[in-house]
Parts: C-alpha cells; structure tokens; sequence
C-alpha cells in the first residue's frame, strides 16, 4: 500500500497573527512535509505574512468573506484539497495551537498506512505546561490523558481525518457554527464502521481555555446538542440522552444567566430544523458502550 499524502488545514479567524505564525513555523519545522498546506481567513482577511512564509508544499490561502465557524471554515478547506484531488490525509489545527515535537506528521502518515478502516486519529491537548485537561481526553470520568487506543469521540483542536472516510460519510455539519460537531462526525464514522484512535503521542499545545468564554456558549451548546440527537440517535435514546444533560448542566452551571441562556437554545434546537436524520444502527450503540462512552453520556 502507498504511503498516504497528507496536507494541513488551519482555519483562523484573523485575530491572532502572532499565534498563527507560530503555528505555521511549527508545521514548516515537521521532519515530514506535507503534501499541501490550506489557510482559510474566516470571516476576515489573512495578515499577509500568511502568504509571505516560507512553507513546505503547495500553500494555497483562501480569505472567505463571512466566518462560518469552525465546521464550515474547515468545509472550505475540504472543498479546495478535493479540487486538487492528491491528498489521502488532512491534518486540521486550531490556529492558536503549536506543534512542539517535529515528527507528529510522520507519525500521522505511518498510523493511516497502518490500518486501511482508521478513519480519524485525535491528538493530545496540552497547555505550555504539559498540562492536558480531563475535558480533553476522550473518554468518561478521570482518564488518564496518556492512554491512547480506540475511542468514540475527538478534539477538533487537533485531528485528522482521512478523506476517502469524508467522501462517505460526509463533511463537517456547518450549521453547528461550534461546539458538538466533532461528535456528530464522530457518530457517523463510527457507523459507517470507520475506527477514531486517540493518539497522545501526537500533542498539539495549546493555551488553556473554557469554551464558556464565547458569548454565545452556552445557548450554541445546548442548540447543538439537541440537534445532534435529532440526527444521529434511534429515537428511544434521544430522551433519555437529553435528560442526562440537562441533569448534568443544572449540577455544574452556576449562572444564572448561563443556564436561562443553555435553556433558551435547548428551545431553539427542538423548534429549528436539525438537518438530515441518519439515526446510529443498534449495533453501532453497542460498539460505542463497549468502547467506554454510550452515546447517551
């Protein structure tokens, strides 16, 4: 089997220039170039240093007028590496993150040409300290952040996906703008029989964060989470999963503000369209308790 082709996708919304460049210097350092790299301006033109350094492969910068969000940003970047039509593997970074050690991407091209059915590989989060929090790690409770193997879910921060998988099974749900789309992908894949590996060796710094600090966190939250059971859960687990994080929002949001926000978009996602409906398989249910996280936690 050839070994797959990677590119590195990066989509930034235009507000951290030094950041960026420290990203894309840590891409040019990797000891295994990448095929192509793609840098999408979400909503705002790139700082022109995007297109002045001096990158590994083809760099194509695309300045999208309006910010689409994560999902949609990288959408955009599937789209142009599609038209290109010579990469097997995209490599998707947060634009505010580092890669500190310079073999990541060849470790990414040696896992794909490794198993033919893995379809997604997630990295490991970690602040400037080496820090990784428990929300960053891909399975329920105290994990331990260095254990890696099969799992249900995975960062967007720092993954990659393969695209034949994409071509299957379809590409980042737009509309959800953030949050919950990486499960979305994930549920699908995973129906569609694709394996998701959490690989820890693969670590991507990245200061540390809560999502609660966007405005509109908490109502996309809970809007996204409603329509991810609308198009992916049988309907008897859809109440049931919902319950379960209603329960788990009202025992850790202390705001009130946060929480008349969490219900106002938990309204908003039950009243507006969700989109396509491709509820899981039974079997896939199973697969995913087995493998630690029932898709109704």
């Amino acid at each position: 089997m050839a070994e797959p082709r990677l590119a590195v996708a990066v989509v930034t919304m235009g507000n951290r220039p030094d950041e960026v460049d420290a990203l894309l210097r840590s891409v040019a350092k990797q000891d295994l170039a990448p095929a192509r790299i793609v840098i999408v301006g979400n909503g705002c033109p790139l700082p022109e240093y995007a297109r002045r350094l001096d990158l590994p492969g083809e760099v194509t910068v695309i300045d999208v007028e309006e910010n689409l969000g994560c999902p949609g940003g990288r959408n955009v970047a599937l789209a142009r590496l599609r038209e290109y039509g010579d990469v097997d593997v995209v490599v998707e970074l947060d634009d505010d993150g580092v890669l500190v050690d310079v073999e990541v991407l060849r470790h990414v091209r040696d896992l794909f040409a490794a198993e033919p059915r893995l379809g997604i590989v997630g990295f490991r989060i970690a602040d400037e300290h080496g820090e990784t929090q428990q929300r960053h790690v891909p399975r329920v409770g105290n994990a331990d952040p260095m254990r890696g193997g099969y799992v249900t879910n995975f960062l967007g921060g720092g993954h990659a996906l393969r695209m034949t998988m994409l071509a299957e099974i379809g590409d980042w749900p737009a509309r959800f703008f953030f949050a919950h789309e990486e499960t979305d992908l994930a549920w699908r894949a995973a129906d569609a029989d694709w394996k998701i590996r959490y690989a820890p060796e693969l670590l991507l710094q990245h200061p540390r964060t809560s999502p609660a600090r966007h405005a509109v966190y908490f109502r996309v939250t809970a809007r996204n989470r409603v329509w991810l059971t609308r198009r992916r859960l049988p309907l008897p687990l859809i109440p049931v999963h919902l319950a379960v994080w209603t329960a788990i929002t009202l025992l850790r949001t202390r705001s009130t503000g946060g929480l008349r926000a969490w219900f106002g978009g938990f309204v908003e996602g039950i009243r507006e369209p969700a989109g396509e409906r491709r509820p899981m398989r039974w079997r896939t249910v199973w697969r995913l308790t087995r493998l630690g996280r029932p898709p109704v936690i």
